[in-house]
């Protein structure tokens, strides 16, 4: 026992040693050379140094760097890297909503609260009805209430907060009014697109849905959502001042890393993810004098242990199980990127926002990344979707989260404000 538990130690801590370095090798040559986000070359790397790539071949009598695991505990996705490094992960993940929370800027946010509630509307209600009804016209589901039908539109509707957040950070564009709308309308994407899973889970379990639990989850999830972000603020002072009391060294960086775990975790258990429960609370703190005095601290961990989430994000991509589904697959993927384009930009154009903003809101929200991941898995470890299925979403989700930083960037290098001449008063944006 006590060797085996000496021998994951010692591959986790190698692993983890391949993947920053490889991370930070992979993030220069994109910056430096290809001109293209570092977090582009983070995914890329992972998909190369995966458990379904380079990472399953021996070493010596060491064994497969990254050997394929499986997580089967009914409620958690499957996933083929090792639950130690999945947790890191998440860890990171943790780190990077709560950064880009303290990053945003409150005011602004609030602001835009509006108009992202239109753009989220539009980007879950469009992906998911194609979603479904492209599932049944290709014949892999027998009706629009089949439970493979829903889970496609399910994993359609979601929106990768973490890596549209990463690609604005690195550009410069959180507290753009584009990007502080796209990272409102991505949370409530979230938090609808986890509730879309609870009736895709229930239909598939008992073959119907009550109205009355579905309403129960919904505003349970909405409410701790709503709740928490609103408690956060109205303490977010007191909360400062009090963290500023200590002088141990690094006590107010380690007391606010604790709150946005407990924030996160809370989440989780309130049926929404960790990451929404960091990101409000970062967003609830980034007002406060605490949050300036983070800034450069929270970066050094941002900088060392994101890295190791997106990486990650890579490894979940088997490349050989695309091939069987490679037409739907593909179908599927265009689907994702029309709809949510088209679905999230297309309202923006009815609250204050110009063509360039409506271009720049839709391509925000088209990464799937970690959020479409997470339900795909839960989709096929409760029997709600097979094998292939599973496949197509990871295929759309690598396709979308590798396209959406590319052209974002591009549609905020080149063109002027992307809110109408006649509204750029913020007060004006409203749905």
């Amino acid at each position: 026992m006590e060797e085996d538990l000496t021998h994951r130690v010692t591959l986790l801590v190698i692993q983890v040693a391949v993947i920053l370095i490889a991370a930070k090798i992979a993030g220069e040559v994109c910056e430096r050379y290809v001109k293209i986000p570092p977090v582009l070359g983070e995914l890329l790397v992972g998909v190369a140094i995966g458990p379904f790539a380079l990472g399953a071949l021996t070493i010596g009598g060491f064994g497969p760097l990254f050997p394929i695991h499986g997580i089967h505990d009914g409620a958690a996705p499957v996933i083929p890297v090792s639950p130690e490094l999945w947790s890191l992960a998440q860890i990171a993940a943790i780190i990077l909503l709560f950064v880009s929370g303290l990053e945003t800027n409150l005011r602004q946010f609030l602001r835009y609260l509006g108009p992202a509630m239109g753009v989220a509307i539009g980007g879950v209600v469009f992906p998911f009805i194609s979603g479904a009804y492209a599932t049944v016209a290709f014949g892999l589901a027998e009706s629009f209430l089949d439970p493979t039908a829903l889970f496609m539109g399910a994993v359609l509707t979601a929106t990768s907060v973490g890596i549209t957040a990463r690609v604005l950070g690195d550009i410069h564009r959180l507290d753009s009014p584009e990007g502080v709308t796209v990272l409102a309308a991505a949370v409530v994407d979230d938090v609808v697109g986890i509730l879309i899973l609870t009736i895709v889970v229930g239909v598939s379990a008992t073959g119907q849905f009550s109205i009355q639990q579905v309403a129960l989850v919904g505003a349970k999830a909405v409410g701790f959502w709503l709740g928490l972000t609103a408690v956060g603020i109205l303490m977010s002072n007191y909360i400062s001042r009090f963290f500023s009391l200590f002088r141990v060294s690094g006590g107010p960086l380690a007391l606010a890393l604790g709150l946005a775990f407990l924030a996160a975790g809370a989440a989780e258990m309130a049926g929404l993810a960790m990451i929404i429960g960091a990101y409000s609370m970062g967003l609830a703190l980034s007002d406060t004098d605490l949050a300036r005095r983070l800034e450069e601290p929270m970066r050094s961990i941002y900088d060392a242990l994101v890295p190791i989430f997106f990486v990650v994000m890579g490894m979940l991509v088997d490349l050989q199980a695309i091939l069987g589904v490679f037409t739907f697959g593909l179908a599927i993927t265009l689907v994702a990127i029309l709809t949510k384009v088209i679905g999230a930009g297309g309202p923006s154009l009815l609250v204050g926002f110009n063509l360039r903003g409506a271009w720049r809101l839709g391509i925000g929200m088209l990464p799937r990344g970690e959020v479409a991941l997470i339900v795909a898995g839960i989709g096929l470890s409760r029997g709600v979707i097979e094998a292939d299925i599973f496949g197509v979403a990871i295929m759309m989700t690598m396709i979308t989260t590798i396209l959406a930083p590319i052209v974002l960037v591009s549609a905020f290098k080149h063109g002027g404000s992307g809110i109408r001449s006649n509204t750029r008063s913020p007060e004006n944006l409203n749905v």
